[in-house]
């Protein structure tokens, strides 16, 4: 029978993920069958499992630490934001429509006979569940229809470590605050408290703990630092989109307001000389080595919100100096036409950017598949990149027909081999197609990148054993073990 612990914060951003991904990592090493597990993401950022069912990467993320493959119901419920007020979502993999926040809200209580059932299906094969809440326990306006906080830790008995970010600022307050807040049955199920993300002198802490704990009436097992971990984090809080070191390879990727799946970029920042800026505007994109249009929940809004801020003029005119690529939406972006006849995003047709010779139709099922092969028919700029293999996997409505019976390709380049498309997510993720392309475009410039960079999967193990060994360090592993033992899946 299983054990069960779940991770909470005090709020959104407070670093819930990376910490249930080290504790993963943490039991798998002690030799347990160790699963992660959220009963409701809200990202767009997502996976397609071997199923074709679509997941939160955060999870899947988790699995990777916990040595285990992702499976649909670590994450039975994905709301991939399509407005301010309202979400695409998307249970057991399959999207059932998007909703009001106001409707979802009374929906979401049906579901939970498929949280509970994707819950004990995972409880069935492990011999943990490190579950992961969403936002704060404390959003006592959400209360009676709770599934992924304090109600979930009720469904399934499970003790609770509550997170705190002293980065920001505020962490006794935010400790003090949420437990006010609590009920008494919800305040019994904290157990241990965590500050998170701290930079400087520890021994400074003391006195603070102390009256925390007096007031709080619960430990603090852990004072974790501001870690440099190169792991994926939720999409919406990216530190990713502050910029990173300079590098002299400099690769654009357009940050646009429906932005998804930005994870396909992440291998290009491990390799040395290369930078991965996110760019908003015409003005900040400059003069990089190469241009990337990422994937979009709405490709025909992200597209206008391009024109009207200069961004399309800007990419279409690099276009005939430096290599661009899109990625999904942005693939159909980079065509001649995108049309909605089922009102699915806009609705209508609209012009594409014209850089490459296909046109999109909006309708039909969505895509979700994984794909693997061999890259072919690239040409130009990077035609490195033809014959080496590669693995990703597809998510997305509507189809895209080639313009002059073109053979369906992995990636389509126009004819100057200048523009690419693909609509395979994770395509630099295997082997050596990050660094052929980041190779092909130093050879372009002149100058050097080495030869050869580390295996991507290799690197983020690397990562999880890091985080680890840091959880191991600065949190009491006795303790968290002693929490776990109180707890079990009935």
């Amino acid at each position: 029978m299983a054990k069960v612990i779940m991770v909470q914060g005090t709020m959104s951003g407070v670093g819930k993920s990376l910490l249930a991904a080290g504790l993963c990592r943490v039991m798998r090493q002690d030799g347990y069958r160790v699963a992660p597990f959220k009963s409701q993401n809200m990202a767009l950022n997502s996976f397609v499992t071997e199923e074709g069912l679509e997941m939160g990467r955060a999870q899947v993320m988790q699995a990777e630490a916990a040595g285990m493959m992702p499976l649909v119901c670590m994450n039975p419920i994905l709301l991939k934001p399509v407005s301010h007020t309202g979400s695409q979502v998307i249970v057991n993999g399959r999207a059932l429509g998007n909703m009001s926040a106001r409707e979802y809200f009374v929906y979401k209580r049906k579901l939970v006979p498929d949280i509970k059932r994707a819950f004990h299906r995972l409880a069935d094969m492990a011999d943990v569940v490190v579950i992961e809440g969403a936002g704060s326990p404390a959003e006592i306006n959400l209360r009676d229809h709770d599934i992924v906080n304090m109600g979930l830790a009720a469904m399934v008995d499970a003790p609770v470590i509550l997170v705190g970010d002293i980065d920001r600022g505020g962490v006794f307050a935010q400790f003090l605050g949420t437990l006010m807040l609590l009920s008494d049955e919800e305040r019994r199920r904290v157990k241990g408290l965590v500050i998170n993300k701290f930079r400087g002198d520890m021994g400074l802490l003391d006195s603070g703990i102390r009256m925390l704990e007096e007031k709080g009436g619960i430990p603090v097992v852990g004072v974790v630092p501001y870690m440099d971990i190169a792991l994926e984090d939720e999409d919406s809080l990216s530190e990713r989109f502050k910029g990173g070191e300079r590098g002299i390879l400099d690769l654009a990727v357009i940050r646009y307001p429906r932005i998804s799946n930005f994870t396909d970029f992440n291998v290009f920042e491990q390799i040395p000389k290369v930078r991965v800026r996110y760019v908003d505007s015409a003005r900040g994109l400059g003069r990089p080595d190469m241009i990337f249009l990422p994937g979009s929940k709405n490709t025909m809004e992200d597209l206008a919100w391009m024109r009207r801020r200069g961004l399309e003029e800007a990419v279409t005119r690099a276009a005939g100096e430096i290599p661009v690529w899109g990625i999904c939406g942005g693939y159909q972006m980079l065509g001649q036409q995108i049309s909605d006849p089922e009102g699915l995003e806009a609705g209508g047709a609209m012009r594409g950017m014209g850089l490459l010779p296909v046109e999109t139709v909006l309708a039909g099922e969505k895509v979700l598949k994984q794909v693997r092969g061999t890259v072919n028919g690239v040409e130009g700029v990077l035609g490195a990149l033809s014959g080496l293999e590669y693995e990703g996997y597809e998510i997305h409505i509507g189809r895209s027909r080639g313009i002059g019976q073109m053979e369906e390709l992995v990636v389509l380049t126009d004819s100057r081999g200048m523009v690419y498309g693909t609509y395979v997510h994770g395509i630099f993720d295997k082997g050596d197609m990050a660094f052929a392309l980041v190779k092909a475009l130093a050879d372009r410039k002149g100058i050097s990148v080495g030869d050869g960079a580390e295996d991507f999967a290799v690197f983020k193990d690397r990562q999880y054993e890091k985080l680890a060994d840091t959880l191991r360090q600065y949190m009491n592993m006795e303790e968290i073990y002693g929490i776990l033992g109180e707890a079990c899946v009935r």
